[in-house]
């Protein structure tokens, strides 16, 4: 069985591998559910991991199979399954549990311990190949309405965790009731955090560096948002004109963005990072005005990072929901098709080079 995969530790080492074919009773105690995989999204997570800035392989291989962001089609189910069925539209959830108490629970994605397990990321075998197999507990059901969709459900999964982590934080406050939101980077978090923000009735302003009009401030306009190019004002300006924003969700993978976004949150803010900056960059910052503003402030700073089976559904409803409010919206995101396995090079190539592409992702299979 064909899979993509790279030597982590090895820059540019992304290869076709074989893996052989999963069976159900990979998964003990008849929870198994084979899928055929259909479509696999890619980003800069796998880019980064190709160029060895992390990931690891699962014991017993040298290589890791890449690919985070699936979306396939129920093959067969082990006889103790109950929430899906064969033919089912489906899509997994990434992180694995380990040993801490969070784990213990079904909150892997909040694990206390240092090493963690993520399907494609670290120490367990990624999505991009022919068919996997996992246990119930991380097969989540999109319906066959939401198919056009399709890899976009792991990234709003992860946009929908970042905004309930502010609203759960914020409850510190007793009284919450935040009116402005910003979203810094338009990338694939940044466009599904504008859509989940929308949805509960927030002024959103979607910022980036490119100029409009393009795509980008396209689809932000089309869910009712304000885009705003970082080229053509400071944040500094952006807040006298708008206002200071309640709630701000940082998704450039910018670590000099994600602190000057820290000068101006208003009031008993909420900042949510949810960038991966991998690399040694080094900023400066006025840290002596943020410690002041943040402390006078009450102002609040969270980082997150994946997502669980709970953040899944509520991710998919807001698909539902938005590909009903704004109509054909949402798809505008997945802009750069790859057909096949083979042309992983390409998928590659495509992930480096082509700025312009939104969203990258792989045609495994039809169905």
């Amino acid at each position: 069985m064909k899979a993509i995969a790279v030597r982590p530790g090895t820059p540019d080492s992304v290869h076709l591998a074989e893996l052989p074919m999963p069976q159900l009773e990979d998964i003990p105690g008849g929870r198994g559910v084979l899928v055929r995989v259909l479509k696999v999204g890619v980003d800069a997570t796998d880019r980064e991991i190709n160029e060895a800035q992390y990931g690891n392989a699962p014991e017993g291989y040298d290589f890791l199979v890449i690919g985070h962001e699936c979306f396939g089609i129920v093959e067969a189910v082990g006889p103790e399954v109950r929430r899906v069925q064969p033919g089912d539209y489906v899509t997994c959830t990434v992180r694995r549990p380990g040993g801490s108490v969070y784990d213990s629970i079904g909150r892997s994605d909040i694990t206390s311990e240092e090493v963690y397990y993520e399907r494609g990321i670290n120490l367990r075998h990624g999505f991009l190949t022919e068919y996997f197999v996992d246990d119930e507990e991380f097969i989540v059901r999109m319906p066959q309405g939401l198919k056009k969709l399709h890899v976009l459900a792991e990234p709003m999964s992860c946009a929908a965790k970042a905004v309930e982590q502010a609203y759960l934080a914020q409850k510190r406050l007793q009284v919450w009731n935040p009116q402005r939101a910003w979203v810094m980077g338009a990338g694939q978090i940044g466009l599904l955090s504008t859509l989940v923000l929308r949805l509960r009735g927030l002024e959103v302003l979607t910022m980036a560096r490119g100029e409009a009009p393009n795509l980008k401030s396209e689809i932000a306009a089309g869910m009712g948002a304000t885009y705003i190019s970082t080229r053509e004002r400071t944040l500094h300006d952006v807040a006298a004109e708008y206002g200071r924003p309640d709630l701000i969700i940082e998704a450039t993978g910018n670590s000099q963005v994600a602190f000057d976004a820290m000068q101006v949150l208003g009031h008993n803010g909420c900042m949510v990072w949810t960038s991966i900056t991998g690399g040694n960059r080094k900023v400066e910052v006025p840290g002596d005005a943020i410690n002041l503003q943040w402390v006078l402030g009450n102002k609040m700073l969270i980082g997150s990072v994946n997502a669980n089976f709970r953040h899944f559904e509520s991710g998919i409803s807001d698909l539902a929901l938005g590909e009903m409010t704004w109509p054909g919206v949402l798809e505008k995101i997945l802009t750069t098709p790859v057909n096949g396995l083979d042309s992983y090079a390409e998928m590659m190539r495509l992930l480096v080079e082509d700025k312009e592409a939104l969203k990258v992702f792989v045609n495994v299979a039809e169905g």
